[in-house]
C-alpha cells in the first residue's frame, strides 16, 4: 500500500487539470493507468482528485485567508496544488491524521518545488491546523 505514491499521482493530476483545463476523467485516465498503484491506492488517488475538485472553491477561500499576501493566481502551480491537496485531506478526510497530511505536503514540495516552498507550505498548513483546532475548542 503506497498512499505516498497515490498522493503524488493525485497532485500530478490536479496540476494537469490546473494547466490544461482537462476534465477530471481526462486527467485521471493516464496517471492511474501508468502508475503501479494497487487498486486501493488508485481509489484513494481518484477520491483525492475528485474531492479537491468538488471542494475547490472552499479550499481556495481557505487558502486565500491564510496566505495573506498571496493571491491564488500568484502562487506557483506546484505549490497551489500541493496546498489544495493537503487542505482537502485536513478539512474533509477524517481517517488521515493531520500530521501525516502536512508531512506529505512538505515532502511533495521538497520533491517538486524547493526548500522555500516547503517552508511556505508548512507555515500555511500549520496556520490552518491551528485555526481549525481553535474553532473546534470554541464549539465544545
Amino acid at each position: 500500500m503506497s498512499r505516498r505514491l497515490a498522493r503524488q499521482t493525485a497532485f500530478q493530476t490536479l496540476y494537469q487539470i490546473d494547466i490544461t483545463g482537462d476534465s477530471v476523467e481526462q486527467a485521471l485516465q493516464n496517471p492511474l493507468d501508468e502508475t503501479l498503484l494497487e487498486q486501493t491506492d488508485q481509489e484513494f488517488a481518484n477520491s483525492l482528485v475528485r474531492g479537491v475538485v468538488v471542494h475547490l472553491s472552499e479550499i481556495d477561500n481557505l487558502l486565500e485567508r491564510f496566505t495573506k499576501d498571496w493571491k491564488i493566481d500568484r502562487m506557483s502551480l506546484v505549490d497551489r496544488n500541493i496546498l489544495r491537496l493537503a487542505l482537502y485531506e485536513i478539512t474533509q478526510l477524517g481517517d488521515v491524521p493531520v500530521s501525516v497530511s502536512v508531512n506529505e505536503a512538505v515532502e511533495l514540495a521538497k520533491k517538486y518545488s524547493d526548500e522555500t516552498a516547503a517552508k511556505f507550505i508548512n507555515g500555511v498548513l500549520g496556520s490552518v491546523v491551528d485555526y481549525i483546532a481553535t474553532e473546534l475548542d470554541k464549539n465544545e
